[in-house]
């Protein structure tokens, strides 16, 4: 799999054990297979950056893919909520986070590799809406591809480390890539305005609802 990783500085070895412990799926190397977003991810407003390539050899590394189709929105959202930091309002979202944690937060302790949706502060405001009981299970499936973000390649254990191999370093300049990303960022909360506009849905699934009937991972509404 060829992967790529924006950053400040050229990272031609990546250090295992270094970073955030807070960030969307724990500690670990933080990728994805999408060369534009990557420089995106790269560059702040007061810095440019570096699009780092690598392959990452996947023949002898379990991975866990949370957008395989085996896992639903909810499974995703509970890896989120152990992971990072953001307020819980209210009775009903507190209920639900402890819920979610509890009945569908994946065993992810061996995993090598995960594969999953990427969370930034946008996406967070979706998630914290529909934990409020404020948006249904559809649009919060929708919501986390607003944008297209795409999906993050996370590299967790030593194993993974050592599957790395670095391939080249490729300069990001602010010019090319600032506003690409101010621009899907404003894109993904208009578009998200605007669904939260739309009338109610009483056939709708909703947190609530998750709660009051304790749905389970198997649930067809949840596929």
């Amino acid at each position: 799999m060829t992967i790529f990783h924006g950053s400040e500085s050229v990272v031609e070895r990546p250090v295992f054990g270094f970073g955030k412990r807070s960030n969307d799926y724990g500690l670990g190397f933080y990728c994805t297979e999408d060369r534009s977003l990557a420089g995106e991810w790269s560059v702040t407003p007061l810095h440019d950056g570096f699009v780092n390539q690598y392959e990452l050899d996947l023949s002898l590394l379990n991975v866990l893919n949370l957008a395989d189709g085996s896992f639903t929105v909810l499974h995703w959202l509970a890896v989120l909520l152990e992971n990072r930091t953001f307020d819980i309002d209210g009775d009903i979202a507190s209920a639900a986070r402890d819920y979610l944690l509890s009945t569908f937060l994946p065993d992810y302790s061996k995993a090598d590799v995960i594969v999953g949706y990427r969370a930034d502060d946008s996406y967070f405001s979706f998630a914290r809406t529909f934990l409020s009981g404020a948006l249904s299970y559809a649009n919060l499936s929708r919501a986390i591809r607003l944008g297209n973000l795409g999906l993050q390649v996370v590299a967790k254990s030593r194993k993974a480390f050592g599957a790395l191999s670095f391939v080249s370093a490729e300069p990001a300049s602010r010019s090319d890539y600032l506003d690409s990303r101010e621009r899907r960022d404003a894109d993904a909360r208009r578009e998200f305005r605007e669904m939260r506009a739309q009338p109610f849905d009483p056939d709708g699934l909703y947190m609530l609802n998750i709660l009051q009937e304790r749905i389970r991972p198997d649930d067809p509404r949840l596929q």
